[in-house]
C-alpha cells in the first residue's frame, strides 16, 4: 500500500487527528491534541483585535522591512497577514524574538533569496552543531498558520554543499525561545538543511505541516530533518506529512515531555532520539517522549535511538564527537507501520564509530533505560535481511529495561530476526540472534 504524498489524503488515511483551525483567537490548544494529550496543558491564546497586511514589492525585491513593520504594528494583540496570491521575498536575517500575543497568517508564498554568501555571513548562529537559521521566531503566544508556503530556495545550497560540506546552510524555521504557540497548517519547501530547529522553547504545538523538497540535480538534499528539538519541553508535533532526506523528527539534547503523533514520513531516517553524547563534558538528557501512530516509508529506520560512544568518532567530515554524558529514559514508540524501511527498530551506542571493538572498549557514557517499542507492523527493505532490527548496546552496564512487544515485522523474504547485544533479551518479545 502506498500513501499519497498530499497532506489531506495522508492524514485521512491515518484516520486520526483533529487539525487546529489556526485562528489563534481563544484557542485552548491542548483540546486539539488527539488521541493523546500533551504532557501538560497548552496555554490559551489571547484575543487578537487588529489586523496588518504585509505589503510586498514583487520582482524578488527584499520585503524584510515591510515584514518587520507589520509585526511591530500588530504585536501585542494583532494578526499579520501575508496575502494570498502574493510572493514575499526575504533577503535579510530577521530577529523576531520580540513577538507577543500575535498571529502570523501566511496565505501567499514567502521565499528566501539564494544569496549564499550573504546568508553564510548573516544567518543567526545557534549553539548546537554549527546550526544557523534564516530567522529567529520567539516570544510568547505566537501562532503561525494559513496554509501558505515558506520556500527556502534550497537547490543552490544542495549544489554548494556537494562542493564544500563545511558551508553553513540555514535552517528554514528557527523557533528560538518561543513560550506558547502553534505552527501550522503550512507548506514548507526546499529547506537548505533542517526544516525546523526548535530551541529553548516550551508549550508549542506543530499541527498540519506539509514538508517536501528534493534536489533536482545529481546532488542530494542532505540533512533535511523535519524537526530537531533542543533544550525544549512540552512540544507536540502531529498530523503532518514529511517527505525528506534525514530524520523525520529528532530529539536532540535536553528534549523532555515531547508528544509526536499521526505522521506520514517518507524517505527519512526515522523518528530518532539523538544523536546524543556528542560533546565531551556536556550532559544530554532526553526523557518522557511518546511517539504514536507513525507511517514510515522508504526510510533507513523506523524507531531509532542513537548515542555517541565514549571515544572520539567521526560520522563525516562535518560531524564528529563522542564522550558526552547523560541519559535517555521513559521513551515509548507505540503503533508504527513501516514499508521498505531498512531497520524497523535500531538502538546504537556506537553512532559515528565504525570500529565496534574500539566502541566496546570505550562504551558510551550515555545510559539508556525504560524504553518501550510496541505494536510495529509492516515490511522492511532487503538491506539487512534476514535482520529487521538491531538493539545493540556498547555495554550491559549502560542499557536497561528495554522492552519490545507485538513486533509484527518481516523482511521481504519473511524473516523477523533482530541483532541483540549487551541487552536483557528476556524483556524483548522478538527473535534475537
Amino acid at each position: 500500500m502506498k500513501f499519497s504524498n498530499t497532506l489531506t489524503q495522508a492524514i485521512s488515511l491515518l484516520s486520526l487527528g483533529l487539525a487546529v483551525e489556526g485562528s489563534g483567537i481563544n484557542i485552548q490548544r491542548d483540546d486539539a491534541c488527539h488521541p493523546h494529550r500533551p504532557f501538560r496543558p497548552m496555554p490559551p491564546s489571547h484575543p487578537r483585535v487588529k489586523t496588518c497586511h504585509v505589503e510586498n514589492h514583487g520582482n524578488g525585491v527584499d520585503d524584510s522591512k515591510n515584514i518587520l513593520q507589520a509585526l511591530h504594528q500588530c504585536n501585542n494583540g494583532g494578526k499579520v497577514v501575508f496575502d494570498e496570491g502574493k510572493t514575499y521575498t526575504i533577503g535579510t536575517a530577521l530577529d523576531m524574538t520580540f513577538l507577543k500575543n500575535v498571529d502570523i497568517e501566511i496565505l501567499g508564498t514567502i521565499q528566501f533569496t539564494n544569496d549564499t554568501n550573504y546568508w553564510q555571513a548573516n544567518a543567526f548562529k545557534q549553539i548546537y552543531q554549527n546550526a544557523t537559521t534564516f530567522f529567529q521566531l520567539g516570544g510568547e503566544d505566537v501562532n503561525v498558520y494559513g496554509g501558505g508556503t515558506i520556500d527556502g530556495n534550497g537547490q543552490v545550497w544542495y549544489d554548494l554543499y556537494a562542493q564544500n560540506p563545511l558551508i553553513l546552510r540555514p535552517i528554514l524555521m528557527g523557533i528560538i525561545g518561543l513560550k506558547g504557540g502553534t505552527i501550522g497548517p503550512l507548506k514548507l519547501r526546499y529547506s537548505p538543511q533542517w526544516y525546523h530547529f526548535v530551541a529553548n522553547s516550551s508549550d508549542v504545538l506543530f499541527d498540519g505541516l506539509d514538508i517536501s523538497g528534493f534536489s533536482t540535480s545529481k546532488n542530494t538534499a542532505k540533512n533535511t530533518d523535519g524537526w530537531d528539538l533542543y533544550r525544549s519541553n512540552n512540544i507536540v508535533i502531529q498530523n503532518s506529512v514529511i517527505n525528506n532526506g534525514d530524520d523525520c523528527v529528532s530529539f536532540k539534547p535536553n528534549s523532555t515531555e515531547i508528544l509526536v503523533q499521526n505522521l506520514h514520513c517518507n524517505g527519512s531516517h526515522g523518528i530518532s532520539v539523538g544523536s546524543l553524547g556528542q560533546y565531551l563534558g556536556e550532559v544530554d538528557i532526553v526523557k518522557n517522549v511518546l511517539v504514536y501512530n507513525i507511517s514510515m516509508f522508504n526510510a533507513s529506520d523506523g524507531a531509532r535511538i542513537k548515542v555517541w560512544p565514549g571515544v572520539s568518532s567521526a560520522m563525516s567530515i562535518d560531524l564528529q564527537g563522542g564522550g558526552g554524558l547523560g541519559s535517555v529514559s521513559n521513551i515509548t514508540y507505540d503503533t508504527m507501520y513501516i514499508e521498505n524501511v531498512d531497520y524497523a527498530i535500531e538502538v546504537t551506542q556506537c553512532y559515528g564509530q565504525s570500529n565496534l571493538t574500539l566502541c566496546n572498549e570505550y562504551p558510551s557514557n550515555m545510559t539508556i533505560s525504560d524504553i518501550h517499542f510496541n505494536n510495529f507492523h509492516g515490511t522492511t527493505s532487503k538491506k539487512y535481511e534476514p535482520l529487521v532490527g538491531s538493539i545493540v548496546c556498547s555495554s550491559p552496564n549502560v542499557c536497561s529495561d528495554i522492552y519490545a512487544t507485538n513486533i509484527d515485522v518481516e523482511s521481504p523474504e519473511g524473516t523477523n530476526e533482530f541483532a541483540c547485544t549487551n541487552v536483557d533479551k528476556s524483556t524483548l518479545a522478538i527473535d534475537c540472534v
